[in-house]
This record gives structure tokens, C-alpha cells and sequence, in this order.
């Protein structure tokens, strides 16, 4: 300056301007496992398993390691790993997608769902959540300039979706449904007769479907995971969506993936070269490797039922009532037996005073609604699921 001062200091906030995301804060599972940190709380909240992978799979990351595969993956992932996912898909669920136009690797499915929206919904469009909802949903769709239309589960129906609801809710502005079963946070799983509804809406009404399956190999009572790949018409619409982390015990790897018509994975690409461009390769080739063996994802209901079952089974100890659980790893259960305290303010009170960390179900609907209900995850080992149950009971 010319009288010799300096400048004044750039503020921040007024270099940024208005948020692209106002209303978006720490999300309630990071808060919540922050406080399980604090209060040396059992964490049956944030979705991950305390409890290791298969050795096997870890030998084959540092396998790869050693053999040199450390430089970048192709854009569109390991071919010998789309090869493999290509297989898996064809044997369950009977659509055969093209290795090399229509499968991608993602940097996990939070990626991919947040890739899958920007390609394709423009400024202006509605894109419709069924809640409640996955919170990464809601953020994407803002991004996009788009408008998030929620349309809320039947919870007296244990979260199923009501279909004339999601018909009132479409409009000539309606780009894209996004779908998640088995579903997070209810356990609720889709049957035949969800397929068939949403294949008339799709007959009926321009719609391109996003389709979050990452807990497709965690579905409970010998029923079958009914992927929108079954679908010859639901498919050629969809991005089906998941995740190799929730499917073998590898929640930081940060690995999952895209199958959708060549068209759509055309755009879809666009997007991913220029987000993540790439993913881990050695983790890639050891994933491809470990994916020669079905039994790897086949037996993975039984095992995670036997959680289920064991958890439930405690909770009859507790004045916590379970509500059923078809699939995922998360059982949600009713506690206005203790208390009619607001979701959150009872989970809170629930990790500090209890030493037990849950997650409110408040925070998967854009207008918190209180139902006196908290989601567990009980992918965990047996010792942790005990010693949960013995401090729910003294709640």
C-alpha cells in the first residue's frame, strides 16, 4: 500500500460466497462414533465390522504388492477385475454385462453413486429418495443443481415401499429414482412384487434408476437378493451399484462398482476419469483373485445371519424391541419402553451415560421425524454384540 502498510488479510468466507452445501454438517455417524471414542463405548453404530478380513485376501494384496502391481489401474478398472465381477453378476443374477463397456471400478459406492448422479441429472431435474435415506443421497443430487424429492418408506409396513406414493411423487421434471435394497437403515428387502411395480412405473414414465446394492450378499431366511439386474427392462435404465467392502469385511479399502448399459457407463465415465480416474491396483488384482472362489460372498448370509440372530435374541433381555430384519447388517429397534426422548438426544444420552453407540434414525429424513427408533449394526464379533446386550439391558 503506499502509505507503507500491508494489505489487510483475505476474509475466507467472504471468498467463498454462499455454501453449495448449507445445511450439510458432520454427518451423525462420524459424531456418533467420535463420541463412542470419548465414552469407550461398544460402537453399534457407524457400519463397519471390528473384526479382520480373510487372511487369504490380505496374502493377495501383498502378493500383488511384491509382483509389481503398484502403478495406475486402466480409467475404467483392472480388466481382470471386471472380468471377474462380470462372471459374478451373470451366475447370480442372469444379465451378462460387457467386461469392457459396462462394468467400473470405483473408488467404493458412495463414489459411484455420487459419479452415477452427476453424469446424468441436470440443473432443474428431480431425482426422488425413498426415506429414510442413505445421507450421501441428498448431497449428490445438490450438487447437480437438482432438487431431491423424498418420498417416505411405510414404517408401519417394516419400510416397505409404498409404489402409489412414488407415482404421485413423479413429474415431468423427474430425471432419476435412487433405490437401496437391502435397505439402510431398515433391513427391508425387496420382492417380487417391487420389481414388477417399478417396472410398470418404468413402462409408464422416462426414468433412469440408480440402484444401491451394496448389501446384496447380506440377505437373511434362505430369500434371494432380487437385483435390478434380473430385469431385462429395469436393467437397461439402471446403474447397479456395490461394494466389495461391505461384501468382504474391507470397509477401508474403498472398493466398489458400476454395471449399467454401455450408454449410460459412457457418461458415467466422463465423470470418473476426472474424479478419482482410477483405483488401488493391487487391491484390484487381489479382489479379482479372491472373487475365483463363490463360496467367498455365497456364504456370507449365513454368516451374518447367525449375527442377526444372536443380537435379536439378546435384545429380548433389554427393553429395546427389535423390528425385522431381512438383510444388511443393521437391525433397528424401538425404544419408547425407556423413554420418549428425541432420537438423537437419546442416542447421545445412550453412548454417554450407557456406554453403547447407536445411530437416530431422525437423520435419514430430510424433516427429522421421531419414532422413538435407533439403528444397531451388529457386524460385529460375538464378544462385542454381548457386551452390548449387557448394557442395554441395564438401560
Amino acid at each position: 500500500m503506499p502509505d507503507g502498510r500491508s494489505p489487510p488479510e483475505p476474509d475466507p468466507a467472504s471468498l467463498l460466497g454462499p455454501s453449495k452445501l448449507p445445511d450439510i454438517g458432520i454427518t451423525i455417524f462420524t459424531v456418533m462414533s467420535q463420541l463412542a471414542a470419548e465414552h469407550r463405548a461398544v460402537n453399534l453404530g457407524q457400519g463397519f465390522p471390528d473384526f479382520d478380513c480373510d487372511p487369504q485376501l490380505k496374502a493377495l494384496v501383498s502378493e500383488a504388492m511384491q509382483q509389481g502391481h503398484n502403478q495406475y489401474a486402466p480409467m475404467a478398472g483392472l480388466p481382470l477385475l471386471r472380468q471377474a465381477i462380470a462372471r459374478k453378476v451373470e451366475r447370480l443374477y442372469g444379465r451378462r454385462y460387457d467386461p469392457d463397456q459396462q462394468i467400473t471400478v470405483t473408488a467404493g459406492a458412495t463414489q459411484a453413486i455420487l459419479t452415477a448422479v452427476l453424469a446424468v441429472v441436470r440443473p432443474n431435474d428431480e431425482v426422488i429418495i425413498l426415506e429414510p435415506a442413505y445421507d450421501s443421497y441428498a448431497p449428490a443430487i445438490q450438487l447437480a443443481g437438482a432438487r431431491a424429492v423424498p418420498v417416505a418408506l411405510d414404517w408401519q409396513r417394516a419400510y416397505r415401499v409404498n409404489w402409489d406414493r412414488v407415482r404421485a411423487a413423479l413429474t415431468a421434471s423427474t430425471r432419476m429414482l435412487i433405490l437401496n435394497s437391502p435397505h439402510n437403515p431398515s433391513g427391508a428387502v425387496f420382492d417380487g412384487s417391487d420389481l414388477q411395480a417399478l417396472e410398470q412405473i418404468v413402462r409408464q414414465h422416462p426414468l433412469l434408476i440408480v440402484s444401491d446394492e451394496v448389501y446384496e450378499h447380506i440377505v437373511f431366511d434362505g430369500q434371494p437378493h432380487l437385483s435390478l439386474a434380473r430385469s431385462e427392462l429395469l436393467s437397461s435404465c439402471t446403474f447397479v451399484l456395490s461394494s466389495f467392502g461391505k461384501t468382504f469385511h474391507v470397509t477401508g479399502w474403498k472398493v466398489g462398482y458400476c454395471c449399467a448399459p454401455a450408454a449410460l457407463t459412457a457418461e458415467f465415465r466422463k465423470v470418473h476419469q476426472f474424479n478419482v480416474f482410477t483405483v488401488n491396483t493391487p487391491v484390484q488384482w487381489a479382489l479379482a483373485r479372491f472373487l475365483d472362489d463363490p463360496h467367498h460372498y455365497l456364504d456370507l448370509p449365513a454368516f451374518y445371519q447367525r449375527k442377526r440372530d444372536r443380537f435379536i435374541a439378546g435384545l429380548a433381555r433389554t427393553r429395546f424391541i427389535p423390528l425385522p430384519c431381512r438383510g444388511t447388517y443393521f437391525v433397528l429397534a424401538d425404544y419408547s419402553a425407556v423413554s420418549d426422548e428425541p432420537e438423537e438426544a437419546f442416542a447421545r444420552r445412550l453412548v454417554a451415560e450407557y456406554g453403547v453407540a447407536a445411530i437416530p434414525l431422525a437423520p435419514f429424513y430430510t424433516e427429522p421425524v421421531n419414532r422413538n427408533i435407533v439403528r444397531f449394526c451388529f457386524a460385529k464379533q460375538d464378544a462385542t454384540l454381548d457386551e452390548g446386550i449387557d448394557r442395554l439391558a441395564r438401560v
